[in-house]
C-alpha cells in the first residue's frame, strides 16, 4: 500500500465584481451573505442616523452647521440623511446584505417614497 500525496483539483466557476468599492467573488449566480453587504451603503446608513443623532441631540442646529463641522456640502448630507427614511426592514436587509439587487448608495441618494410599503419588496430607484 502506498502512501504517495495524493492531488484532487476542484474547479469552482466565478465571477469577480464590483461591489460598494470592492471586489466580491461570485459563484454559480450566488453569493455568500457577506459578499452581498455594500459596505459603501451601510457606511453611508450608519452616517445618516449618525447625523440625524446630532441633529436631534442639539449638537448642531442646522444642516449647514453640521455639514460645516463634517466638512462636507450641505446638499450631500441632505441626501445622506434621506436614507433614515427607509423603512426599517429595508435597513436591517442591507446592513444583512440582503438588500434587493439594485439598491445602491447612488439609487437610494436620488429620491425615493418615503411611504415604507412602497420600499418593501421592490428595488428603491
Amino acid at each position: 500500500m502506498s502512501e504517495a500525496a495524493q492531488t484532487l483539483t476542484v474547479v469552482i466557476p466565478l465571477q469577480v465584481k464590483q461591489r460598494g468599492g470592492r471586489k466580491t467573488m461570485i459563484t454559480n449566480g450566488v453569493m455568500a451573505l457577506e459578499g452581498r453587504q455594500d459596505i459603501t451603503l451601510i457606511k453611508a446608513v450608519a452616517r445618516a442616523f449618525r447625523w440625524r443623532g446630532m441633529l436631534e441631540s442639539g449638537a448642531f442646529a442646522t444642516i449647514n452647521e453640521l455639514a460645516a463641522a463634517e466638512k462636507i456640502n450641505p446638499s450631500y448630507v441632505s441626501r445622506v440623511l434621506r436614507l433614515t427614511l427607509l423603512a426599517p426592514e429595508m435597513v436591517e436587509a442591507i446592513l444583512d446584505g440582503r438588500q434587493p439587487k439594485g439598491v445602491t448608495l447612488p439609487g437610494l441618494l436620488e429620491p425615493f417614497p418615503v411611504e415604507w410599503i412602497k420600499q418593501i419588496g421592490c428595488p428603491l430607484p
